[in-house]
């Protein structure tokens, strides 16, 4: 985690420790993060933005109240959490704009919504706000897709979503597409609840250069699944993993692509320009988990 401990951050905002703490009881800002041993570890993003708008206003109050409505400069992702944690959908909007002044969208989605979203879901009793950060993560994420250019590349990536539910891996599938569409790619998304029949026909209409399995929900019929698909192909294509999805234990024959979007891109690049990439399974897999 990282941060500076509170008498670095009262020091920064020329107040005493007892001042600092009890703007975090009354107005509950700066919000600190807390280490492994319960100590408080604040946001120096934050910090200097608070510090010069506590120059303007020479007001705690309303110093704080211009701080959120501009931000905490480059976005952060303790800026992004805190947004989260007050249900304040506005804000996360503006952080995410901010942040794409100055960023990319892959270092946007890699350095704060997928931080922030971690951030929120380790914390108990957050399941409410949790789920409205998943939401309003995958609207945003959609908003973005929607703006990507036609590909230009002739490869097309199916990606095999096994999540179960909406949550942080079922974030990073839809990362991981906003990514590989941005590189050009064709892609298409789906998840592996839909009937056999259904997943063969959306494959051999799009013609994949590579199948990628994806999400934490993953059984041994679901990886059968996309075996059995991927041998149904008329063009061989390769098989591949996100975030570790294979549900078998030790070593395997499916590369992977990592576990961050921007690095999955980079991977499946290098995948595709080597001639001697093979769709078949070296041994066989040993079962990691069960499931039907």
């Amino acid at each position: 985690m990282s941060g500076i401990r509170t008498n670095a951050a009262a020091e920064i905002l020329g107040v005493s420790t007892n001042t600092l703490r009890s703007w975090e009881r009354r107005f509950d800002f700066p919000r600190p993060q807390r280490t492994a041993g319960g100590h408080r570890q604040y946001d120096l993003g934050e910090l200097d933005a608070l510090r010069r708008a506590l120059m303007e206003t020479e007001n705690i109050s309303s110093a704080i109240a211009m701080v959120r409505q501009r931000g905490a400069g480059p976005s952060t992702a303790a800026g992004l959490l805190d947004a989260f944690e007050r249900f304040d959908e506005a804000a996360a909007d503006r952080l995410m704009e901010e942040s794409l002044a100055v960023r990319s969208v892959e270092r946007s989605v890699e350095e704060l919504l997928l931080v922030a979203l971690r951030a929120i879901g380790e914390r108990d009793g957050r399941e409410a706000e949790f789920q409205l950060a998943c939401r309003w993560a995958t609207g945003w994420l959609h908003a973005t897709r929607r703006l990507v250019p036609a590909a230009v590349r002739p490869e097309g990536v199916f990606l095999f979503d096994s999540s179960p539910r909406l949550d942080l891996e079922s974030i990073q599938v839809q990362a991981l597409e906003v990514a590989l569409r941005r590189a050009g790619f064709r892609v298409l998304l789906l998840t592996t609840s839909l009937p056999q029949d259904r997943l063969l026909r959306a494959m051999r209409a799009m013609d994949p250069a590579a199948l990628v399995l994806c999400g934490a929900g993953a059984t041994l019929e679901v990886f059968g699944r996309v075996l059995h698909s991927l041998r149904t192909l008329d063009s061989p294509a390769l098989l591949l993993e996100f975030r570790d999805a294979t549900p078998v234990a030790g070593r395997h024959a499916i590369p992977s692509l990592g576990s961050k979007p921007t690095r999955a891109v980079a991977e499946l690049l290098e995948l595709l320009q080597d001639p001697r990439r093979s769709t078949s399974l070296l041994s066989a897999p040993a079962v990691r988990g069960t499931g039907s």
